[in-house]
């Protein structure tokens, strides 16, 4: 008997004891339970109190890089990609982009020059951009107006859409670009571009087109205005019509001062990529523009100019003072340019 109460005593020990620990676990178990609600509801308000804001959110698409063009890797320094601040290049971000600068001196052609390009389809040059003085004033000035051109937001007559291939300026080197051509120099060839130089060989011929401009700012001849050029015959006849009497005595001087700058633009500048044209060749052959196309890497186009020649035939017929300037470069080196090398 005290054997069954003892093994009885220890069953209700036992059954007291299971209770107990079962008692713990279902503690803990219900423990763990409410610390998991509780994380579980903080998720949900945070989602629930920035769902509101989801139409808000600035989402940002990653755009991918552009592939690779098929060129050689010369070229590569070349081809750009603006992306310009005032409109969305869209389907074009990724067609590459070469930026050109022409180099040349007024009545050199290269208004004339500038036509052919700008008939282009895939090419934009802005005109004379630093005719304006304040935007040559310092380097400052000149690297932020290059930018602005460089990353198509200039706005001009002769801005093309988002799929321009080529985009440039036409520099006269009288406009800072000799004074700063150190800076400028290193400007080119850290952002890729290519200069075409435009010179005149007859120097003679451009004297004459520099005065007789220089006379029609005042005259203005075209029923009271001035225009440096002109697309039609009549309008070019009129101009021709006023023969400039050259200073003999300075001329000498005069003609080796443009030909030292020149030689000058093409030392300071020799290490850009580049191309050099002469009006007169231009003039003869139209296969040059071909040569320029290659150069820009555009695709062939024929190019056309509206503007007309103004001083044709020879030069004799062009200068009040002929017989002076004929003696004072007869056996000197600048006697070739007194030859006729243009048909009436």
């Amino acid at each position: 008997m005290a054997d069954d109460i003892s093994s009885f005593a220890k069953d209700v020990l036992l059954v007291k004891s299971w209770k107990s620990s079962t008692f713990v676990w279902r503690l803990v178990v219900l423990t763990l339970a409410m610390v998991c609600g509780v994380y579980i509801c903080s998720i949900c308000l945070r989602q629930i109190g920035s769902g509101s804001k989801i139409g808000f959110l600035d989402i940002k698409v990653v755009q991918k890089p552009c592939p690779e063009p098929n060129i050689e890797p010369w070229e590569i320094p070349y081809v750009h990609y603006p992306k310009p601040k005032t409109y969305s290049r869209e389907e074009c971000a990724c067609h590459p982009v070469r930026y050109f600068a022409i180099l040349s001196m007024q009545r050199s052609g290269s208004g004339w020059f500038e036509t052919f390009l700008n008939s282009h389809d895939n090419i934009s040059s802005n005109g004379e951009i630093f005719s304006v003085k304040v935007r040559r004033s310092n380097m400052s000035t000149i690297a932020e107006t290059l930018d602005t051109i460089y990353n198509l937001d200039w706005l001009s007559s002769a801005s093309k859409n988002e799929c321009t291939t080529a985009v440039g300026l036409k520099w006269m080197l009288n406009q800072g670009l000799m004074q700063h051509h150190e800076e400028i120099a290193e400007y080119f060839r850290i952002h890729g571009v290519s200069l075409i130089f435009l010179f005149r060989r007859n120097l003679l011929r451009r004297m004459v087109s520099v005065l007789a401009n220089e006379y029609d700012r005042n005259a203005k001849l075209l029923n009271g205005t001035h225009k440096s050029h002109v697309h039609s015959p009549k309008e070019a006849e009129i101009l021709a019509k006023y023969k400039p009497i050259i200073n003999s005595t300075l001329l000498m001087a005069q003609l080796r001062q443009v030909n030292e700058t020149t030689t000058k633009a093409l030392e300071y500048f020799k290490s850009t990529r580049h191309i050099i044209l002469y009006y007169e060749d231009v003039v003869k052959n139209r296969t040059k523009l071909r040569d320029v196309q290659d150069f820009l890497k555009v695709p062939q186009m024929d190019l056309k100019s509206r503007q007309v020649k103004i001083h044709k035939g020879s030069l004799s017929s062009q200068v009040g003072n002929w017989d002076d300037i004929r003696k004072a470069l007869t056996g000197t080196p600048f006697q070739s340019f007194i030859r006729e090398d243009y048909p009436r």
